[in-house]
């Protein structure tokens, strides 16, 4: 067991006292030849700690397990290298065990490997000069799963997170323009995995870059390279970067984020995420990545004002009814970009539907294919038209002072005039005009809840608002109502006839 420097100490100590190995041995409570190694090491002048090398039965066949384990390329396991010690001389067969021959095959692998190890150099960023982006799996929404498109500049290590439906073309150009756009600059190089993409071909261990990428990196200043496979030092970045990500925005077992109910909300919380670790001190820099983007920005080049839209696919000018036309067929986009110029393409089975934004190119719309005459509609992009209607109607448009002073009641006003014409009510301006004598009488508020509450009820007969504000000046407003149906009535039962002529 190898001694600690206070028990070698107390040892030396033990013998400068004694000079004797065996009474020293006794005060230190070890050994005598334990006692003899330390002081011949001191006198000496060696390392204590440095054991010396015993002659062992496979010194003669370390030059042969060397040469197998060249051969190998490091591979040859040490169970074959004892089985061909044991082989290469019958008349004088190997003595050693199996166990001492794995320990100098270890110790040859551990020779061969640290001349031929791996190293890297330290990788010194400049502001302005690097960007790199990779994909990461999203979370699922609705039974499909996302993308999560993940950007850092590698001088300030500030990050971007775009949620993405696919990884095609299209979607990383527009995911690119953003990340640009909001970073407020071009570097000079974009680093990234080899996808197809970007790398389309290898020829003799060079990429062959895709055209559509070389001409949107000639279009905002940026030479897009493909990392060196298997090189942590180019695509640690970037992988890392995913990680965090995906960690804090895919729903797990360890970060207990519940599941996102859309897409919109999935964009909200990778907006969140990013202010939150770009706002934070990096342990690298010890500095925020808001600020040092301040400082990068100086050395970024100037963005293009019109976004790269080549490989977005064909555009269409959205109509008055937030509609466009793709073969014949109308698919619907948000009411914020009616008369704005979009891009639509065909990703598989879908049409992908991208316009500009603040932020730059993001994608608005996505549908399933469909055929003429069956357009596709999305509903939450018709807000005014709940539940499919193509109209919610024409609202309460005062034409004269009397109509003026009913509707000045207030909300309930209103909705007792939408209820009672739709009802056929009749008389409906004398009605009116006795709502407003009896709002001058009792107050505007409580002739509102009363209209509004003859509203829900379905009451609008002559005497029923005074008789509603009877009932609610010595009642809760907010007491049980009986509403007309037809499916009630108060008529009693005919149960009492059941047994008549029997």
């Amino acid at each position: 067991m190898q001694k600690s420097d206070r028990e070698i100490m107390e040892i030396l100590e033990a013998f400068d006292l004694t000079r004797c190995p065996h009474s020293a041995a006794d005060l230190a409570g070890c050994d005598p030849k334990t006692v003899a190694r330390y002081v011949n090491a001191r006198d000496t002048g060696a390392d204590p700690n440095t054991r010396l090398a015993r002659p062992m039965l496979v010194d003669r066949y370390r030059d042969k397990i060397e040469e197998l384990v060249e051969r190998s390329g490091g591979r040859v396991r040490a169970d074959i290298v004892h089985e061909c010690l044991c082989a290469l001389n019958p008349l004088a067969p190997y003595a050693a065990s199996e166990r001492t021959t794995r320990r100098a095959v270890r110790r040859a692998k551990a020779a061969f490997r640290a001349g031929r190890r791996r190293t890297y150099r330290p990788w010194i960023t400049e502001p302005g000069m690097w960007l790199q982006f990779d994909w990461g799996a999203g979370p699922v929404i609705a039974g499909r799963p996302t993308l999560l498109f993940c950007a850092w500049l590698a001088w300030s290590r500030f990050r971007v997170v775009i949620p993405t439906w696919d990884r095609t073309l299209g979607s990383l150009l527009a995911c690119l323009d953003a990340t640009l756009r909001q970073i407020g600059g071009a570097p000079t190089y974009a680093l990234t995995d080899n996808e197809r993409t970007i790398t389309i071909d290898r020829i003799a261990g060079v990429g062959v870059r895709h055209p559509e990428i070389v001409a949107a990196g000639r279009h905002y200043g940026v030479e897009v390279n493909a990392c060196v496979p298997f090189d942590p030092e180019s695509k640690g970045g970037s992988e890392s970067t995913v990680k965090i990500a995906k960690a804090d925005l895919v729903p797990t077992e360890a970060n207990l984020l519940g599941a996102y109910a859309s897409f919109a909300d999935l964009a909200s919380a990778c907006v969140a995420f990013c202010a939150t670790v770009n706002a934070r001190v990096h342990r690298e820099t010890g500095r925020r990545p808001d600020d040092l983007l301040a400082i990068e920005r100086a050395h970024l080049h100037t963005l293009p004002v019109e976004p790269y839209t080549a490989a977005l696919g064909e555009t269409r000018t959205v109509n008055d009814d937030q509609t466009i036309r793709l073969g014949s067929v109308r698919y619907s986009t948000p009411r914020a970009f009616v008369g704005a110029e979009v891009w639509v393409r065909v990703a598989g089975d879908e049409v992908v539907i991208v316009a500009r934004t603040e932020a730059g190119l993001a994608e608005i719309a996505r549908h399933s294919r469909s055929t003429p005459g069956q357009p596709r509609l999305d509903d939450t992009h018709f807000l005014d038209h709940p539940a499919g209607r193509g109209t919610r109607g024409a609202g309460p448009r005062p034409v004269d002072p009397t109509e003026r002073a009913f509707l000045l009641i207030g909300p309930g006003a209103e909705t007792w005039l939408v209820e009672a014409a739709g009802s056929g009510t009749a008389r409906v301006r004398a009605k009116m005009a006795r709502a407003v004598e009896l709002a001058a009488l009792v107050g505007r508020e409580r002739v509102e809840v009363a209209l509004a509450t003859a509203a829900a009820a379905g009451r609008f007969a002559e005497g029923d608002l005074p008789s509603i504000l009877d009932y609610l000046a010595g009642r809760e407003s907010d007491a049980a109502l009986t509403t007309l149906d037809e499916a009630f009535s108060a008529q009693p039962g005919t149960a009492a006839w059941e047994g008549f002529g029997r």
